[in-house]
């Protein structure tokens, strides 16, 4: 597929690539170069403040699994035991 580079740096990315990517308006896009390509990368962009509270969860999971209050599964099965025995 062919795109043309218009005014303002401008390309629109065909039609078939949006929807098997599964695109809408406003998502985010990476672009970068790479060894003389021009590379498009969609990704997904999460606030600092949901970012910040998530390292804080995995802060306390790792200090309750270090002082043993956190228990421990050898499977999905065994977490499922557990949790229905509750």
């Amino acid at each position: 597929m062919l795109a043309e580079l218009r005014p303002k740096a401008q390309i629109t990315i065909p039609k078939e690539i949006i929807v098997k990517l599964g695109l809408s308006e406003g998502d985010k896009l990476d672009i970068f170069e790479k060894d003389g390509s021009i590379c498009i990368m969609p990704v997904a962009v999460y606030p600092k403040k949901y970012l910040n509270e998530l390292r804080e969860e995995i802060s306390d999971v790792k200090a309750k699994l270090a002082s043993g209050e956190q228990p421990v599964f050898d499977s999905v099965d065994a977490l499922f035991d557990k949790l229905e025995s509750e």
